[in-house]
């Protein structure tokens, strides 16, 4: 008997573990611990509030190099480390900032499996592509930032960064569940094209953070409104299982629900 009492102790302290806390209820006969239920659905399409806040934060202190004297003057500082000062020019980032995006599709071609469909992710892109499209060029026509090799004023964010940043972001989504590495190479190519920016001498460096954080921030609102604006995609039928583990007088387990 008490052996028995110790088995049921330790499998209810390991459904408490799993669960968080318990809500006691009273039966007729038998007293229930009830915890709340918790679901193993996937958080693809959730956004946290701190995912906008904290780039939209970076955007921001990126925009104050644009008439702040001293912090133009850093700037300065940083592009003449940086940057070839319109020498030799390198000019791979025209090209690589696509290259995330190309390797979502690549990767399915050869048989590795995205989160989502060929039609779910081409629409998610295309959201993703407007959004990041319509906050590049309305940012470029406010600040009207002067690039630093010529008299063209539309430097802030760079473009091509947020181009990069955007399909690096997708690429992450995509596979990070199954294998997260392959995301992580298409963020080592975004940040390699924000620095082409730089060395090329077509951006300074907070346009370059400004697109990065654009990018990623397009992204991220695409995957979120999608399920949203479209009620009958496959995202929105997925299964969801629930589990309720519980504890009576008598007997110790756990109830699942399957929803589909």
């Amino acid at each position: 008997m008490k052996n028995s009492s110790i088995w049921k102790g330790g499998i209810l302290a390991i459904c408490l573990l799993h669960g968080g806390f318990v809500t006691p209820m009273q039966a007729q006969q038998t007293v229930r611990d009830s915890l709340y239920e918790t679901s193993f659905e996937s958080h693809l399409h959730e956004l946290e509030l701190t995912e906008i806040l904290f780039p939209s934060a970076l955007v921001a202190a990126s925009a104050m190099f644009v008439d702040n004297d001293w912090l133009k003057e850093q700037r300065g500082k940083v592009q003449d480390m940086l940057s070839a000062k319109g020498g030799k020019k390198f000019k791979a980032d025209d090209y690589i900032q696509y290259s995330p995006v190309l390797a979502v599709y690549g990767l399915n071609l050869f048989g590795v499996e995205g989160k989502h469909s060929f039609k779910d992710r081409t629409i998610i892109l295309a959201m993703a592509w407007a959004i990041q499209g319509g906050v590049t060029y309305s940012m470029k026509s406010t600040f009207k930032e002067k690039r630093p090799d010529s008299n063209s004023r539309n430097s802030f964010p760079s473009g091509h960064t947020a181009t990069a940043f955007m399909g690096a972001q997708y690429l992450y989504e995509e596979y990070k569940e199954t294998a997260p590495w392959i995301g992580y190479i298409g963020y080592a190519a975004a940040a390699t094209t924000g620095y082409l920016r730089i060395y090329n001498n077509r951006h300074y460096i907070n346009d370059v953070v400004a697109g990065a954080c654009v990018g990623i921030m397009s992204t991220k609102l695409a995957y979120w409104l999608y399920p949203k604006c479209f009620k009958n995609a496959e995202c929105n039928k997925q299964t969801i299982v629930t589990g309720s583990p519980y504890c009576s007088g008598e007997e110790v387990g756990m109830s699942l629900c399957i929803r589909f």
